[in-house]
């Protein structure tokens, strides 16, 4: 059973910055993939920054680099997403997704995702 775990959340004044974590049980960390998408009210799930099962390869939604920043670190099963220099805009639930596979693959689409947590809530006020 697959199961991720988002925290970190919270409401932040815009210029700040949140650290929000994704932890995995139930499968094999190392041939995961994890993403971060976002979804706000009435929109569809954006793409933020996913990385490889090994941590080589990452790719960031183009708006979002410089401010947003992927990790893992597979001994605690566990992917990071730090946000700096938050906006109003950027408020949404944001998800971790993890994509099983044997590859480095680094996906954008959400339809490649097997798995994902409850969500977690991000409120930048102004």
């Amino acid at each position: 059973q697959v199961q991720l775990v988002e925290a970190g959340g919270g409401l932040v004044q815009a210029g700040g910055s949140l650290r929000l974590s994704c932890t995995a049980s139930g499968g094999i960390f190392d041939n995961y993939a994890m993403g971060w998408f976002r979804q706000a009210p009435g929109k569809e799930r954006e793409f933020l920054a996913a990385i490889s099962w090994s941590g080589s390869s990452t790719r960031y939604a183009d708006s979002l680099k410089g401010r947003f920043t992927i990790s893992r670190d597979n001994n605690k099963n566990t992917v990071y997403l730090q946000m700096d220099s938050l906006k109003p805009e950027d408020t949404a639930v944001y998800y971790c997704a993890a994509d099983i596979n044997t590859f480095q693959r680094v996906g954008v689409m959400s339809s490649l995702y097997d798995y994902w947590g409850q969500g977690t809530q991000v409120t930048v006020s102004s």
